[in-house]
């Protein structure tokens, strides 16, 4: 609490969007299993073709496991066969990229753009679609809502 009042006040010359990012920020990842802030919170990468979303063709929307933000629209999934759930579009405003140089190599990260949750990674050129790009997404990221 007086961390977060620290950071406030530290901020106030820039408005209150300083103060709403800090007390969202503290609330998200609260009711997350381990496993899964494992991956959201700490970055980390489920095991391939483990995610429940893998195979999933319903239609409705993916949303953030941690803040409920819409991220993917069903109609963007595609088989990748790359073992971990594929969108080749985002919903307007929804992704945050991040460079990453983790494991040696450079990959684009994605993270949720509301609560900066870790969501995969972006690939593109691999002319898997049309769209030509590869949103790889953790299941342990994601939420499925089913289209009524």
């Amino acid at each position: 609490m007086i961390k977060n009042l620290l950071l406030i006040l530290c901020y106030l010359p820039f408005g209150l969007i300083a103060q709403e990012k800090v007390i969202k920020s503290s609330n998200y990842f609260d009711d997350l299993t381990l496993e899964e802030r494992e991956i959201i919170v700490k970055k980390g990468t489920e095991r391939a073709w483990s995610g429940i979303y893998l195979s999933n063709t319903d239609n409705g929307i993916y949303v953030c496991k941690a803040c409920n933000n819409p991220l993917f629209n069903s109609d963007s999934k595609f088989k990748s066969n790359c073992g971990w759930p594929s969108f080749d579009d985002e919903i307007d405003k929804a992704i945050i990229r991040k460079q990453d140089y983790s494991l040696g190599m450079k990959r684009i990260e994605i993270c949720c753009s509301n609560c900066d949750g870790h969501l995969g990674h972006i690939f593109e050129g691999e002319g898997l679609t049309d769209k030509n790009i590869r949103h790889c997404v953790n299941s342990l990221s994601i939420l499925f809502i089913p289209k009524k």
